[in-house]
């Protein structure tokens, strides 16, 4: 397990991994069986939380982070500051390359993930990445 400290980004990352871990065990993934939960904190404090929901028409799953992000602007949008995913043991994982991009776009370089080798900003886990300022 990497350093999760409450000193670490000025959050308590074991609070944060229990709320994935609760939401996994939700997750609705009756092909793959492979449940993913994951949470962040939004830069109001606002707890996120998302599972993944999968379909027999295999492209159309929606991944925990899409259930993370879907509740940030549900109620009320702002930015993600923290994020966190686990599998369905309560393991850290990785969020897919898509994901990261998603999670970029509503936290930006400074958001900050806890990752199978620690806390890690996100533009060290999508170095250069493309974004809304690409596109003025």
């Amino acid at each position: 397990m990497p350093d999760t400290g409450p000193a670490v980004g000025g959050v308590d990352w074991d609070e944060l991994k229990a709320a994935a871990v609760e939401v996994a065990a939700r997750a609705y993934a009756p092909y793959s069986k492979f449940h993913v939960g994951a949470a962040a904190l939004a830069d109001d404090g606002r707890l996120l939380v998302g599972c993944n929901v999968e379909n027999a028409a295999y492209g159309v799953v929606l991944c925990a982070e899409c259930g993370v992000v879907s509740q940030l602007h549900a109620t009320g949008g702002g930015r993600l500051t923290h994020f966190v995913c686990v599998n369905g043991a309560g393991d850290v994982i990785m969020p897919c390359g898509r994901c990261r991009q998603l999670l970029f776009e509503q936290g930006g370089r400074d958001l900050l993930l806890l990752t199978v080798s620690g806390v890690r900003r996100m533009d060290e886990v999508l170095p250069d990445a493309f974004g809304p300022d690409d596109l003025t």
